[in-house]
């Protein structure tokens, strides 16, 4: 688990449940995507909460959430996008 440390003290991560955030003090958890199926039962990885891409269609649900999971680490789990 990757946990961000920003310059005003908040930190930022995926939720996983490797370590109890609340140890760290106060949190607010928010939503960074949605993995949901379409119609014919594809998955997609909707990362619009955080101003990111749709990703699929993947015929597995740990694909999207793979998928899911990458992107963050690479655009949204950086120093740079506060």
């Amino acid at each position: 688990m990757t946990l961000l440390i920003l310059p005003d003290g908040t930190a930022k991560c995926v939720y996983a449940e490797t370590i109890d955030l609340n140890r760290l003090g106060d949190i607010a958890v928010t939503r960074a995507s949605h993995v949901e199926p379409d119609s014919q039962g594809q998955w997609w990885a909707d990362l619009s909460p955080v101003s990111g891409p749709a990703l699929g269609p993947f015929t597995r649900r740990s694909d999207a959430l793979a998928a899911e999971t990458d992107w963050l680490g690479r655009n949204w789990l950086t120093p740079s996008h506060t």
